[in-house]
């Protein structure tokens, strides 16, 4: 695993081996926890990838499955180091919700990043000012030091993401609505204007936008994000709301359906050039 890949998703791919070794055992999760000695709970965990594994129960876990070549037994026992590792938002537990905390985990694994979002400009899009501005707007229950840290793991994120030798691809898709409220906040619109402008003429970021002129469109009612993983990890849906999170795991007929719908509202943007073209205008018509 890189410096800025994840536990989580190291956690995601051994829960899958260690599953698959119990199924080719012939075993049930129920007889594996009666002759571990263990609760029933912790087998589930371990098998959904949501608590980590200690070496000494691992490899209890593989004599139990007759996993005997040395070889796989080596690389399985390196999966689970790996997956107990910390990590710079270990810090940020406290503050962060469990539903967050788990999206920047899978985040800094994904090879291919898709969001659209139809009222703010995307997180990894944001200045600090617009991404304080907005945290503090959002939640009025915060406390000055919340907001501060929130945003510290914004642009923590944004750094190491964008910022890493090979960053991954991020395809972003705004509603117009996002840019025009933008420009309606003096204090705001010039720097992140220049931002977006900015990071639109990097290599692995692209930034469309579904102008006003498309009328009624599918994506109105949608915020979301799409995270492809190298090699053969399931895609992970995220949703994100004001003060929610949801995760949609899993789900590939979902998960599908929405990558349809992304490729809809690309194919009714302005596209690449024409978004960028958008955004040097907007920001010329402010100075």
């Amino acid at each position: 695993m890189t410096e800025t890949g994840s536990p989580l998703v190291e956690r995601r791919r051994l829960r899958d081996e260690l599953k698959q070794a119990r199924q080719d055992a012939s075993l049930t999760q129920e007889t594996v926890a009666a002759q571990m000695d263990w609760s029933l709970s912790k087998i589930i965990r371990i098998e959904t990838g949501s608590v980590g594994i200690s070496t000494n129960d691992l490899m209890a876990l593989l004599r139990l499955y007759k996993v005997k070549d040395p070889r796989r037994v080596k690389e399985l026992a390196a999966r689970g180091r790996e997956a107990r590792k910390q990590t710079w938002w270990s810090k940020y537990r406290k503050i962060l919700t469990p539903n967050y905390f788990q999206y920047i985990e899978y985040e800094t694994s994904a090879s291919i990043i898709r969001s659209y979002e139809n009222i703010v400009v995307p997180g990894l899009l944001q200045t600090e000012d617009y991404a304080t501005t907005i945290t503090r707007k959002y939640r009025l229950d915060f406390t000055g030091k919340k907001v501060e840290a929130l945003v510290e793991v914004r642009m923590k994120r944004q750094e190491l993401l964008l910022g890493r030798p090979n960053p991954p691809l991020l395809f972003f898709i705004l509603d117009e609505a996002v840019i025009r409220r933008l420009l309606g906040d003096e204090s705001l619109r010039k720097a992140q204007l220049e931002k977006l402008i900015n990071l639109a003429a990097k290599p692995s970021v692209t930034i469309e936008i579904v102008p006003f002129s498309v009328g009624l469109h599918r994506g109105m009612d949608d915020t979301f994000s799409i995270l492809e993983f190298p090699g053969s990890a399931q895609d992970i849906m995220f949703f994100e709301s004001i003060r929610e999170t949801l995760f949609s795991y899993d789900v590939a007929e979902e998960v599908a359906q929405y990558r349809e719908l992304f490729e809809d509202l690309r194919n009714v943007s302005l596209g690449p050039q024409g978004s960028l073209d958008y955004l040097m205008r907007a920001a010329h018509e402010i100075r």
